[in-house]
């Protein structure tokens, strides 16, 4: 079974990967067109209604993730009617959900020209936009939410085939209709609602396939609430996660549009754009090893619990630290030679970005297991968490501007996520005590720290000069990643941390 685990999360993220990278490369290029085309105020306005939907969203409660973590136990012991009694209750709640958001965005429609009002487009721009969002976000409610089987089960890379497939074949078209067509603007919305429904409906298609038996149970939502009563406290439970997620990720962008204007928005948009591809490719790489870990927890064995995650946990330090390092100092060169030395921000900006990218991604070797437990009682955390979040961004943007929200962002990270999250997983999860984490981490740190003193020292007495070309761009972030990459490891595997038991594995 652990074999089988392993096979299956390689073979995910071996998919995942190649399609990360053809969508990042189409992506990068994408964005690049929008900016000739249409101008950096239409991209600001689209990652604000963005940002909009992202809050309306908030109606969906976390019930997908408390469906996947219901879904383990009956996927694993081939359950056929639990699968199908959990999906449809999951169906149920997000028709409900989806009713909900439709009417809040009615609701908001009309306080659009208040909220837009420093834009110098026309208004019917922010409503088109964030009608195209809208309309490509319910598709998930009612169309394609079966697809969280496919992921429980370890199954994400035929996601991947069915819809980030149609992904990709978008950005295309939008790359065509903005560079040749007339009215580029109203082009670029209708591909994005035309693609969206093909990819909805493929990868409803491809959900069918793999799992024939997935029906209707026939129950009433009442029923299935009075047989799975914990499934309505983990969805209040989870909530309060989704809203402390929400505001990591979306509040930045209001409130730099609320201090500012969406010329900024785009700015920072553009550096979001690489912060989240890096995301991604960490995403893609550690997805379906979630379902692992959930897999693995559902069978109970302690002792191989805590090593799989000393083994996950220094593997994300790694990546962590390497993906960091790589970001910090050659985003300032790909920004220049991608769209222009005039988007450049300040390098104190992009150092508290790679901070909070740090956090971000390190945070999922704690997260997956927390999650795998099914530990989301810890509702106040959320809360802490964003009042801080919001708090601290307002009071230090007001004072400092975009450090000063970064600031305010990286401080509440600190706080939940590095302090109370670890706290929280080794006593009630694990059950072993938490200076086993703090050994652990201070050990890792030490060497990460130790291994970027190194490298920047090395690089500093190497001639790289990079002149204004892709191909010296690459050979540059080869070099300098591969010896902090061989450094970090290095040292890692000397102190005998969790990565050392992670190469053995993965190699047998």
């Amino acid at each position: 079974m652990a074999n089988s685990r392993t096979a299956k999360s390689i073979k995910n993220s071996f998919v995942s990967l190649s399609f990360y990278f053809v969508n990042l490369v189409v992506s990068f290029i994408s964005r690049k067109i929008f900016l000739d085309y249409l101008g950096a105020e239409i991209l600001g306005l689209n990652t604000t209604a963005q940002s909009i939907l992202q809050f309306l969203n908030l109606a969906e409660l976390g019930i997908g993730s408390a469906v996947g973590y219901f879904l383990y136990k009956p996927l694993r012991e081939n359950d056929i009617d639990s699968i199908n009694e959990i999906v449809t209750l999951q169906g149920i709640l997000y028709k409900r959900i989806a009713s909900i958001i439709i009417i809040c965005s009615i609701v908001i429609l009309p306080f659009f020209p208040v909220f837009f009002k420093k834009i110098d487009l026309p208004l019917w721009y922010a409503y088109a936009s964030f009608g195209a969002f809208l309309f490509s976000s319910l598709l998930g409610y009612f169309v394609n939410y079966r697809q969280i089987v496919l992921t429980a089960n370890q199954q994400n890379y035929k996601v991947q085939y069915s819809y980030q497939s149609i992904t990709v074949l978008r950005y295309l078209a939008q790359i065509y209709v903005v560079s040749q067509l007339e009215h580029p603007f109203i082009w670029w919305l209708i591909v994005l609602i035309v693609f969206s429904l093909i990819g909805s409906w493929s990868l409803h298609l491809m959900t069918k396939k793999t799992f024939p038996f997935l029906k209707h149970s026939g129950h009433t939502y009442k029923d299935l609430k009075l047989k799975y009563p914990d499934f309505s406290t983990k969805i209040k439970q989870l909530f309060f996660h989704k809203i402390g997620g929400f505001v990591l990720t979306q509040s930045s962008t209001l409130i730099i549009y609320a201090y500012a204007n969406l010329t900024l928005v785009a700015y920072y948009g553009n550096y979001m754009m690489i912060i989240t591809g890096v995301s991604l490719l960490i995403s893609a790489l550690f997805n379906s090893v979630d379902a692992g870990i959930g897999n693995l927890v559902a069978e109970g064995n302690r002792s191989k619990i805590q090593t799989v995650f000393k083994e996950m946990f220094s593997l994300r330090f790694a990546i962590s630290m390497i993906v960091c390092f790589g970001v910090y100092y050659l985003t300032p060169l790909f920004i220049q030679l991608w769209i222009g030395e005039e988007y450049l921000l300040p390098s104190s900006t992009l150092a508290l970005m790679t901070a909070i990218l740090y956090i971000g991604i390190f945070r999922y070797a704690v997260d997956s297991f927390i999650s795998a437990f099914g530990l989301f009682s810890d509702v106040g955390s959320p809360i802490i968490e964003a009042t801080l979040n919001i708090g601290l961004s307002i009071l230090l943007g007001y004072y400092y501007g975009l450090n000063g929200i970064l600031t305010g962002v990286l401080f509440s990270l600190i706080i939940v996520i590095c302090c109370w999250k670890p706290y929280f997983l080794f006593c009630r999860g694990l059950h072993v005590s938490i200076i086993n984490f703090i050994r652990l981490y201070l050990k890792d740190i030490i060497v990460g720290i130790c291994a970027w003193v190194m490298t920047v020292w090395l690089i500093n007495h190497i001639s790289l000069t990079i002149h204004n070309s892709v191909i010296h761009f690459i050979v540059k972030a080869i070099i300098i990643e591969l010896i902090f990459s061989i450094i970090l490891c290095s040292g890692l595997i000397l102190t005998k941390s969790g990565l050392e038991l992670f190469i053995k594995r993965f190699i047998r």
